[in-house]
């Protein structure tokens, strides 16, 4: 029995198409939640909205590489998105070669948005995630096009010795070719492949496009999904991320997989590809509420502490600690934690803390002695204990 043709090895590759009318009510929708989306974060002010922005940049990151199999600190990708976009967090926790690569990737496609997608470009994310020129304990090509020197590129997923081949990539001899027209596409000035006529679409296409060519050794999927959310980002002409694909793919991992490898062995009729695309897209803005509703807690939170009654203000050291609460702070609060985050004494921590407790902003956790731990009162902000 023969096998399916790859949709590469189609004669039409790349002129992808799609039903108009099935995906046309479909891209409305998604596009109507997304303008409600940003509406409501225009309203919310600069300094909330580079809030959210936050916790949706760390969000990507985070997620982008989970969905890969690799797990990255998320208080170090927080720390390093901070440092680069200027926002103060208080103590800025060091990030590793790794976080800072797939940051720095992830930053330049969504900040510059604006510029062209080139051959050049796309080398340096390749080598951005990639500082050290290996791949687990794998040496690979950085910043260059895959040789296919160990056989052909299969994509796969799931563990070492059971993994699943979800489709065969076009051979290196054809890459270079196959992205020149790619990137030509993506920037408007390509005949090759189809005529999109809107950004939302052209982020789907570009998603499915990228990942068939596989034109790296490894990090396709994340740099697959950094030219999406340049499209996404092109869309709003807004370098603002509010919503996470990654991290909604990441939820959707199995599902994810599956869709792309149906749109691998199927036709240039990408339909059913672009229809789960937007529908992930719309439940990734729905998501984003819980993003929003955590700035807003945050918000209301500080401006119940200024409205207190008046008494000693809430001090540098304190601001940061109440702030790594807000964010989650892993574990119990105690004052060896606090002289450790706020790098001051335990005698020193000991004063903020209970002057905390008093100004009722912390309470204490049951137990006491060396164990005492504090937790962000109920009732600031509308606030709820760690």
């Amino acid at each position: 029995m023969l096998r399916r043709l790859y949709i590469h090895q189609l004669q039409d590759w790349p002129r992808f198409h799609w039903d108009t009318n099935l995906i046309a009510p479909i891209l409305a929708d998604v596009r109507h939640r997304q303008g409600r989306l940003l509406g409501h974060m225009e309203a919310l002010g600069f300094n909330l909205r580079q809030e959210a922005s936050l916790l949706t940049l760390t969000s990507d990151v985070v997620k982008t590489s989970e969905i890969e199999g690799e797990k990255l600190d998320a208080e170090q990708v927080r720390s390093s998105i901070a440092r680069r976009i200027g926002m103060e967090i208080g103590a800025l926790k060091p990030a590793d070669r790794n976080v800072e690569g797939i940051v720095e990737l992830m930053l330049d496609a969504t900040r510059h948005y604006d510029r062209p997608l080139t051959t050049e470009r796309l080398f340096s994310w390749h080598a951005s995630l990639f500082p050290t020129g290996y791949s687990g304990i794998r040496r690979i090509g950085v910043g260059a096009w895959r040789d296919d020197g160990t056989g052909p590129m299969q994509v796969v997923s799931g563990p070492i010795a059971r993994e699943r081949v979800h489709f065969e990539a076009p051979a290196a001899g054809r890459i270079e070719g196959e992205m020149r027209a790619f990137t030509d596409w993506f920037d408007g000035s390509g005949a090759s492949g189809p005529i999109v006529g809107d950004q939302v679409l052209q982020a789907a296409v570009a998603h499915l496009w990228f990942v068939t060519i596989h034109p790296f050794a490894d990090g396709n999927g994340r740099i697959a999904r950094a030219v999406a959310d340049m499209a996404l980002a092109r869309s709003e002409n807004s370098s603002q991320r509010f919503y996470s694909m990654s991290a909604q793919i990441r939820h959707e991992r199995t599902a994810y997989y599956e869709i792309l490898e149906a749109a691998q062995g199927g036709t240039l009729d990408i339909t059913p590809w672009i229809e789960w695309f937007l529908a992930c897209m719309g439940r990734a803005i729905d998501s984003a509420q819980t993003t929003l509703s955590a700035v807003l807690a945050k918000a209301r939170f500080w401006e119940a502490v200024a409205d207190a009654p008046a008494g000693i203000p809430v001090n540098e050291r304190q601001r940061l600690v109440l702030t790594r609460l807000l964010d989650g702070l892993e574990g119990n609060l105690t004052t060896s934690k606090y002289a450790k985050l706020a790098k001051c004494s335990q005698d020193t921590a000991l004063r903020d803390v209970l002057a905390l407790v008093k100004r009722g902003i912390l309470v204490r956790s049951p137990g006491g002695g060396r164990s005492t731990s504090y937790v962000l009162a109920a009732n600031i902000g509308g606030t709820k204990e760690k």
